[in-house]
C-alpha cells in the first residue's frame, strides 16, 4: 500500500511540475492576452491594434471586419470623444497547440462603450482569440466576439 501512495505521490508531483513548466513556458502568451484585454479597456488604440496580425480576420456581430477599416473607425471614434469605460474579461481558458506556435484563447466579456453623444450601451460577450507566434511576437490572427442576448 505504502508503494502504491508513494507512486501516485511522484506522479501528482511530476503533473504538477510540468504544469509550472507549461506556465512558465507561455508566459509571453499570457502577457500579450493580458496586454490586448488592457489596451481595448483603457483605450490605447494603437497598442491595441499591435497585437493583431496585419492579415487579421475579426468578425462582430454584424459580419467579418476589415482590420485596416476597425483600426480607422477607432482612432475616428477616440477622436470624436467616444470609446470604452470598462471591458472586463473572465473565466479566460487557453488552449495551446502542439508545437506552441498557436494558440487559441476564450472569455467571457462585460462591457460598456459611449458614443460621441455621450450614449453609452453595455453588452455581455463570448470572445474567441486565435494567436500565433509570428516574428517571436503572439498576435491574434483572429478574433470571433459573439454578444450574449439580454435575459
Amino acid at each position: 500500500m505504502q508503494k502504491l501512495l508513494n507512486g501516485f505521490f511522484i506522479l501528482f508531483l511530476s503533473f504538477s511540475a510540468t504544469a509550472e513548466q507549461a506556465s512558465e513556458k507561455n508566459a509571453d502568451l499570457y502577457a500579450a492576452i493580458k496586454a490586448f484585454d488592457h489596451a481595448y479597456a483603457t483605450n490605447e488604440v494603437e497598442k491595441y491594434f499591435s497585437l493583431y496580425a496585419d492579415d487579421a480576420t475579426a468578425y462582430f456581430g454584424d459580419g467579418r471586419v476589415d482590420i485596416a477599416a476597425y483600426h480607422t473607425m477607432w482612432i475616428a471614434l477616440m477622436a470624436a470623444g467616444g470609446g470604452v469605460e470598462i471591458n472586463t474579461m473572465s473565466d479566460l481558458q487557453v488552449q495551446i497547440m502542439p508545437g506552441g506556435e498557436t494558440a487559441v484563447a476564450t472569455s467571457f466579456v462585460d462591457n460598456r462603450t459611449r458614443s460621441p453623444d455621450g450614449t453609452k450601451s453595455t453588452s455581455k460577450a463570448f470572445e474567441t482569440d486565435v494567436w500565433q507566434k509570428i516574428d517571436g511576437q503572439w498576435k491574434i490572427i483572429s478574433l470571433h466576439y459573439s454578444a450574449i442576448a439580454a435575459e
